[in-house]
């Protein structure tokens, strides 16, 4: 564990980015956070280095990814129909199924050392979770949980209507993050048709749009979203 402490978030919003560029940017400052890590090992702490925290949101252009623990089935198109839906389709390295990221969805990217914050994964996502589950109180949105699945839900209670609004996935490694959230802001749920969402079939998913019943200002939004992690977490922007 890290001698010292760094709460200090750097917060980066890319705008809408493509998938493979932000996996490789996010892969490059996870192996540098690493790096620091493994360089401090041994060393007394004025000889550490703090190592860093990232929070970074963007949009993507229409994508599906499958998690290590997916099966391939859940895509729902062959491969080579993906162009007709101007789509891409990538197998990555983080927990869960299949899932849709596409413009007017906020994907958040925490590439935290919780030895910063708090050594628990468990914890890590019920607290991304907890910031989603505030963003959408803010719009009059009962969101919570459903026991036994990963993400941020409506009518979670009595499950007569169950509609997934916020699908969580990561990778950790020695305490470090990477990959995490996607918030359906404005969403076109079409793209959902063609999979089976988080290998979950018999559950739909929606969007804050379609709640509202009107589009929304994805930045207020994504203002309101970064102000809960951030306090949450008791980070410093």
């Amino acid at each position: 564990m890290n001698t010292l402490i760094n709460k200090q978030v750097q917060f980066q919003d890319l705008g809408l980015i493509d998938y493979q560029e932000a996996w490789d940017y996010q892969e490059k400052i996870f192996a540098e956070t690493l790096s620091i890590k493994t360089g401090n090992r041994g060393l007394d702490p004025e000889d550490q280095k703090l190592t860093p925290n990232f929070l970074i949101f963007c949009q993507h252009p229409h994508v599906y990814t499958l998690g290590k623990s997916g099966k391939p089935d859940h895509l729902l198109l062959a491969e080579e129909d993906l162009p007709e839906k101007q789509a891409k389709y990538y197998k990555i390295n983080r927990g869960g199924d299949i899932t849709y990221h596409g413009p007017g969805q906020i994907v958040g990217y925490p590439i935290l050392d919780l030895d910063n914050f708090f050594t628990d994964i468990h914890l890590y996502m019920r607290t991304l979770e907890e910031a989603i589950i505030l963003t959408l109180a803010d719009y009059g949105m009962d969101a919570g949980r459903i026991k036994g699945l990963t993400g941020v839900w409506l009518d979670y209670e009595a499950q007569i209507n169950p509609r997934k609004i916020c699908a969580l996935g990561v990778k950790a490694s020695r305490w470090v993050t990477m990959h995490g959230f996607a918030l359906n802001v404005n969403t076109d749920l079409t793209y959902f048709g063609n999979i089976v969402p988080c290998g979950i079939e018999d559950k739909a998913v929606t969007s804050m749009w379609k709640e509202a019943g009107h589009e929304l200002d994805i930045q207020e939004v994504s203002d309101k979203l970064k102000y809960h992690l951030a306090a949450l977490f008791q980070m410093e922007l």
